[in-house]
């Protein structure tokens, strides 16, 4: 009897495992594949077994969602995906909002932006929607002014620039890799908490939480009534999560749900 039990046990097991859905969603490291890694065992109890592929980049992401070598992705707010849909022709969606990543004004050489010389050197995303939203920072921390007519800034639509800051236009992913070398530089926060930068103690200027730049999750058109991805949304937007992001990332990360 005890036998003929374990048995129909195993064959449930097998059963089970054979009718789990695997579920691929690409993330950068922090806070996103981390923030992923938490929801995993939430969506077990689903039959949804989460398969976290890590990128260092914005791009292959959104790709690989496209030709459908990913469920959906996790890393990116709407001025990027909107940008990147016009100038890829992808067709990719927001299903929910997640958190908001402030954006900060780091340096190795200055404690305070009152110390920054004539002449500055400063590093800043290359990619449009990331490149405008750092000049915004910038204009927030009273080091520059911008034509605001334009929807997507560039150091050429600065007008005012009273400390003739030079700025260097450079791959979001490797901007920490660039403060031996410049004087601040403008780092999206994944990317800063991933080269052990806090943005709460060592920023010099934090970006508002009243930001639009809300990181979100990302799907292909025509995906996002799947069981699966609804089942990634709902597991995304719960009081545990709230809590973990709250006491993980000490207030550098905020909850937009």
């Amino acid at each position: 009897m005890k036998k003929l039990l374990a048995l129909s046990l195993v064959a449930a097991s097998l059963v089970s495992s054979a009718l789990a859905t695997t579920l691929k969603v690409g993330a950068t490291p922090v806070p996103h594949a981390e923030i992923l890694e938490f929801i995993a065992p939430e969506l077990k109890k689903s039959g949804i077994n989460l398969e976290v592929k890590v990128f260092n980049d914005y791009v292959i992401p959104n790709i690989a969602v496209e030709d459908g070598d990913l469920d959906a992705n996790f890393f990116q707010h709407i001025p990027y995906l909107d940008e990147f849909n016009k100038n890829k022709g992808t067709h990719l969606v927001k299903t929910i909002g997640v958190h908001l990543e402030p954006m900060g004004v780091y340096s190795k050489k200055i404690k305070s932006l009152s110390e920054l010389k004539d002449g500055a050197i400063v590093s800043i995303p290359n990619d449009p929607t990331n490149e405008s939203r750092a000049l915004d920072v910038l204009v927030s921390a009273k080091l520059i002014e911008v034509d605001t007519n334009v929807k997507l800034r560039t150091p050429l639509d600065i007008t005012k620039n009273p400390k003739n800051l030079k700025f260097k236009e450079i791959e979001a992913a490797t901007l920490p890799r660039t403060l031996d070398d410049v004087d601040i530089a403008v780092i999206n926060t994944n990317f800063a908490m991933n080269a052990n930068l806090n943005p709460t103690k060592d920023a010099l200027v934090i970006e508002s939480k009243e930001s639009p730049y809300v990181n979100i999750v990302v799907v292909k058109d025509g995906n996002q009534n799947k069981d699966s991805i609804k089942a990634l949304n709902k597991a995304l937007q719960t009081q545990a999560l709230k809590d973990f992001i709250a006491e993980k990332y000490k207030g550098s990360i905020v909850p937009a749900f």
